[in-house]
């Protein structure tokens, strides 16, 4: 099974708050589906991310660990994972094995605009706090449906025969109505307005997040991190390590890198302006840091380089 190119998602395509601006497949229809291998991520590892739309993985072959708001979960063949709205997550491997996975990115009004239906059996869901995320084992007995789902929307997307879409659409609105059975999907009591507390943990990352992707350009500390966020520099520390998996300043640097992928491969810049231009104040840590990273320099990677995706 090959991957296809659906139209990748860029690291500078993001809101004022950080979140993605996601490109769909096809103008005005939100639907983004896509197909991948693990190893078109530089060491195996997409960047950090967050977005208002609901993702789906589903594992075709190999496996792949997820991190989702602090969370880490395993997926292997034929596990489906469904990431709630407004997580920060990503994939990676821990054991460089390959993984061909396909990726379903939606809004939940495609479910239903029906005022009543959405705010009875969406919203909730979107808004149980405890609902980071759904894992869907490929030995559970309940699983077999979402499986089922997403195997034959791969299908669909590969195919992209005439009106695709309105099958896809109708096999999401059978999905949500499985997993609503699924006990804990549905909160015991109405969440809250944003189902989310102010100057939590998540809340302050996003703060942060948010600050590196609009400053990224400029000369940064770990200080001006952690004043994003409104905390000091050992609590801001331990929210990334937490919800990312990594510390502050290697999320910088990853974020600056991926940035320079895309002016890389977009731009007629010469390789020093595009390393000022993301923030790196000399040449040759840029170019170490691209060389440990990608494992090519960034004049070869310009010659070589292929879109890619975020998950």
């Amino acid at each position: 099974m090959n991957a296809n190119t659906s139209p990748p998602l860029q690291p500078t395509d993001v809101m004022q708050d950080a979140s993605e601006i996601l490109h769909y497949n096809r103008l005005g229809v939100p639907l983004y589906i896509h197909q991948s291998y693990l190893s078109r991520y530089p060491q195996m590892r997409a960047l950090c991310h967050w977005h208002g739309d609901l993702e789906w993985i589903y594992i075709l072959e190999g496996e792949m660990n997820f991190f989702i708001s602090g969370k880490r979960v395993h997926l292997k063949k034929q596990d489906c994972l469904m990431v709630n709205t407004r997580q920060m997550h990503y994939g990676f491997s821990a054991n460089k094995k390959e993984c061909l996975f396909s990726c379903t990115i939606f809004p939940a009004h495609l479910i239903t605009e029906n005022p009543l239906l959405y705010n009875e059996y969406v919203l909730p869901v979107l808004k149980n706090p405890a609902l980071e995320y759904l894992h869907f084992p490929a030995e559970d007995p309940f699983s077999g449906k979402v499986s089922a789902s997403f195997a034959r929307i791969t299908q669909l997307q590969e195919q992209s025969e005439a009106g695709y879409e309105l099958e896809v659409i109708g096999i999401l609105c059978q999905l949500w109505r499985h997993i609503l059975k699924k006990e804990g999907v549905l909160p015991t009591s109405v969440p809250g307005k944003d189902g989310e507390k102010t100057g939590s943990d998540l809340s302050v990352q996003r703060s942060m997040v948010s600050y590196i992707c609009q400053h990224y350009e400029e000369k940064l500390s770990l200080d001006d991190i952690a004043r994003a966020g409104n905390v000091g520099r050992s609590k801001c520390c331990s929210v990334f390590r937490r919800n990312l998996g990594q510390s502050p300043i290697d999320f910088l640097n990853h974020y600056r890198l991926k940035v320079s992928c895309h002016l890389l491969t977009t731009t007629d810049m010469s390789i020093t302006q595009i390393a000022f231009a993301c923030g790196f104040a000399h040449l040759s840590y840029y170019s170490k840091l691209f060389l440990r990273n990608y494992g090519c320099t960034p004049g070869e990677y310009r010659k070589t380089a292929t879109p890619q995706e975020v998950i």
